[in-house]
């Protein structure tokens, strides 16, 4: 078990009523009082972890409002050997503050299982606690444009990772991959048009400071930033480029990534994102993405087993250098990409990713 991240502390021992989403929680009005809601689903891809996360984000909170003492959800988790894996939730204002937990997928088939025999009993402790904000800052470094620096190309990955590992897959792969897309860039003869800016971000997983702070400091350049990247889906194979961006876009991008090719990685329909990059939606900035296989990535996601074995360092590398193409075709090439239309940001962390993840 551990402690989702914001979630108070405390103790509780209660019998355990199952729920499959929030709705059926809210639906079990005086069957939950003095009880621990237990959000159990039925995630199998990675894609389905934007269908679930509501369960981690709002779980505490729903289960609060029927008068439970306690949650507990079954890992947002593909698969894992008995590693819980943790990440956000928050607190609705209006609703009692109740610890809230994640198991492990096999903790949580044997919960079911148990719940399907009879009333089951769960004794559970938390000693987290919510300290003071600490100071924290951004990483920023620039390959100056020889002809257009004020425009920027943004290449990005986030420094923080959840305490229960190492995040060597979220997102110190990420961190890895721009770091060096950056360093190659910067070793050319001769620098692109525009400038690439490489961005490490603090703060993601726990409410986008990093993010929501490199907008508000850039706010006047935004309109400047031409193209921007978040590498934030772990080091799996790179399988294709994505483009948000606005109508013919692709079309123009598209001659500039033929030396993909020997790495099998095409542009494919499809939207880019990331969570860091959402507070540049109101202004419009072309995004793009390098996706890798995130099969199994969701196997050690915000868990014990996010450690630096599990990278390929051959992985690593395609992504890098596929990152370093499409940064600098987008710094180089004569034209910028025309503009999405601007969308609302949002507040929640996470919901974006990976957009396979």
């Amino acid at each position: 078990m551990t402690a989702l991240g914001n979630s108070v502390g405390g103790s509780a021992s209660a019998e355990v009523v199952e729920a499959r989403s929030l709705a059926e929680a809210a639906s079990l009005g005086a069957a939950a009082r003095g009880k621990i809601v237990f959000f159990n689903h039925t995630m199998s891809a990675p894609e389905d972890y934007g269908k679930f996360i509501e369960m981690r984000t709002r779980g505490p909170s729903a289960a609060a409002r029927v008068g439970a003492v306690a949650m507990l959800m079954r890992s947002l988790a593909t698969g894992s050997l008995r590693s819980p894996h943790t990440g956000m939730t928050s607190y609705d204002p209006d609703a009692p503050r109740i610890p809230g937990a994640a198991i492990s997928t096999e903790d949580a088939d044997l919960l079911h299982r148990l719940l399907r025999r009879g009333p089951v009993r769960v004794r559970l402790s938390l000693g987290c606690r919510m300290l003071p904000d600490a100071d924290s800052a951004n990483v920023v470094a620039d390959v100056r444009g020889r002809e257009k620096p004020e425009e920027v190309v943004l290449i990005g990955a986030h420094l923080d990772s959840w305490d229960l590992a190492q995040g060597a897959n979220d997102d110190g792969a990420g961190v890895a991959m721009v770091m060096e897309a950056g360093r190659v860039i910067a070793a050319l003869p001769q620098h692109p048009r525009r400038t690439v800016r490489v961005v490490l971000f603090m703060n993601e997983e726990n409410g986008l400071a990093g993010g929501k702070g490199y907008a508000a400091a850039h706010q006047g350049e935004l309109g400047r930033h031409v193209a921007a990247l978040e590498a934030d889906s772990g080091a799996g194979p790179p399988l294709a480029v994505r483009l948000r961006s606005g109508d013919g876009g692709s079309s123009m991008l598209a001659p500039w990534l033929a030396p993909l090719a020997s790495l099998g990685i095409e542009l494919r329909e499809g939207d880019a994102s990331g969570a860091d990059l959402s507070p540049l939606d109101p202004s419009g900035v072309p995004l793009f993405a390098v996706h890798p296989d995130v099969t199994h990535y969701f196997d050690i996601h915000h868990s014990a087993a996010d450690t630096f074995d599990k990278i390929d360092p051959g992985n690593l590398a395609r992504n890098a250098a596929a990152i370093a193409v499409v940064a600098y075709a987008l710094a180089e090439m004569p034209g910028t990409l025309p503009r999405p239309a601007p969308k609302p940001s949002h507040d929640k962390q996470d919901v974006t990713r990976p957009a396979a993840h």
